[in-house]
C-alpha cells in the first residue's frame, strides 16, 4: 500500500506515523527525544526512528515509504531543509532534510515548523477543512500561529510568519524572553494563565485547567485572571484578523481544552472589538495531538503531488 512517513518532533517526545494516500494514519508510534543526552543524540534518535518506520512499512505493506515529512520546533529554513535553532532541543543548523533523505534511501523529505505543520492539517483536514483563508492559533506554553492560504501555510520571507504570540498587546507590560514587553503570550498562553492563577490562589502547582474549573464554579479570583487572559487574547486576535482577514479562526492548544469556558467569552470579546472588520468563525481545533503527524504526512504527500483532502473550498 502506498504510504509516507510522518514525524512530529517535540521538546520531550516524538510522535510518528505511516500515513496513507487519504491522509489517514495507518500506524502510530511514540518515542522520547532523549534530549538529556544532547543534541547529537536527538538527531540520531530521529534518524533511527525514521529508519525503523521505513522498515516496518516495507514489511507490512510490501513496499517502502515513498516520501517523508517531519515537523520540528524552533527556527526552520524550509527551503534548504535546515533546523536552524531549537532552544529546547539544543541544536543549531542541523541539515535534517539531507540527513533523513540519506538515511531513508534517497526518498524526498519535507521539513516543516511544528505549529505551521499542525496548522496545515487543521486547515486542510481538520477544523478549517474547505476554507480558503484561516488562522490557526494554539495556546500552549507559548502562542504561535499558522496562516493558511488556499490549502498551504505561509512561512514568510524569513520563516517567522504567524508569530502572533509576540504581538505587543500591553505596551510596557510584562517582560518577554524575546526582548519586548507586553507580548500576547505573556498574558494569554496556558503557562501565563497557570502562573497568574497560581499567584492568585496561593498554590504554585495550580495550572490553567485548575483556573478554568474555578471559573466554572464562579470563583471571583479565577474570573478576574481568566478575563484578563481573554481580553489580551482578543486584542491580539483582532490585530491579526485586521491584517489577515481570515474566514476561520481556529484556536487550539491546552487552553482551548476549557471548551466554552474559553470560547464563549472569547467570541464576545472579539465581537466587541471589531468595527469595519468581518468577524470570522471562531472554532476549536479538531485534531488534538495528532495534528503534527497528520500535517507532516500532508507535507510528504505534497512532495509527491498528492494532496489528501475530501473538501470543497469554502469561500
Amino acid at each position: 500500500m502506498r504510504h509516507v512517513i510522518a514525524l512530529d518532533v517535540g521538546g520531550t517526545g516524538m510522535k510518528a506515523a505511516l500515513a496513507g494516500p487519504g491522509g489517514e494514519l495507518l500506524h502510530r508510534a511514540r518515542r522520547a527525544t532523549g534530549r538529556d543526552r544532547g543534541p547529537e543524540a536527538v538527531v540520531a534518535g530521529i534518524l533511527d526512528f525514521a529508519s525503523e518506520l521505513r522498515a516496518y512499512g516495507a514489511d507490512r505493506f510490501g513496499e517502502p515509504a515513498r516520501a517523508a515529512g517531519v515537523a520540528v520546533p524552533g527556527i526552520i529554513d524550509e527551503e534548504h531543509g535546515t533546523a536552524v535553532y531549537a532552544a529546547n532541543l539544543g541544536w543549531r543548523d542541523v541539515p535534517l532534510r539531507a540527513l533523513l533523505g540519506e538515511r531513508l534511501g534517497g526518498i524526498p523529505v519535507a521539513l516543516g515548523h511544528d505549529v505551521r505543520t499542525g496548522g496545515l492539517a487543521e486547515g486542510r483536514i481538520g477544523a478549517g477543512q474547505g476554507t480558503d483563508r484561516f488562522l490557526f492559533v494554539p495556546l500552549g506554553t507559548g502562542i504561535a500561529g499558522a496562516i493558511g492560504i488556499d490549502g498551504r501555510v505561509e512561512s514568510g520571507a524569513h520563516g517567522f510568519a504567524g508569530e502572533i504570540g509576540h504581538v505587543v498587546v500591553r505596551p510596557g507590560g510584562t517582560p518577554c524572553p524575546c526582548g519586548q514587553r507586553g507580548c500576547l503570550e505573556r498574558y494569554a498562553s496556558a503557562s501565563a494563565v497557570s502562573q497568574a492563577w497560581g499567584e492568585a490562589c496561593g498554590d504554585p502547582d495550580a495550572d490553567a485547567a485548575d483556573c478554568a474549573e474555578a471559573v466554572e464554579s464562579g470563583d471571583a479570583r479565577a474570573l478576574a485572571v481568566w478575563q484578563e487572559a481573554v481580553d489580551a487574547l482578543a486584542d491580539g486576535l483582532v490585530t491579526a484578523l485586521t491584517l489577515l482577514d481570515p474566514r476561520v479562526l481556529i484556536i487550539g492548544g491546552g487552553l482551548a481544552e476549557a471548551g466554552e469556558t474559553l470560547f464563549t467569552p472569547l467570541r464576545d470579546a472579539v465581537r466587541r472589538r471589531v468595527t469595519f472588520q468581518r468577524l470570522p468563525e471562531i472554532v476549536p481545533a479538531a485534531l488534538g495531538d495528532t495534528a503534527g503527524c497528520l500535517g507532516a504526512g500532508l507535507l510528504a504527500w505534497d512532495l509527491l503531488g498528492t494532496i489528501p483532502t475530501t473538501a470543497t473550498p469554502r469561500r
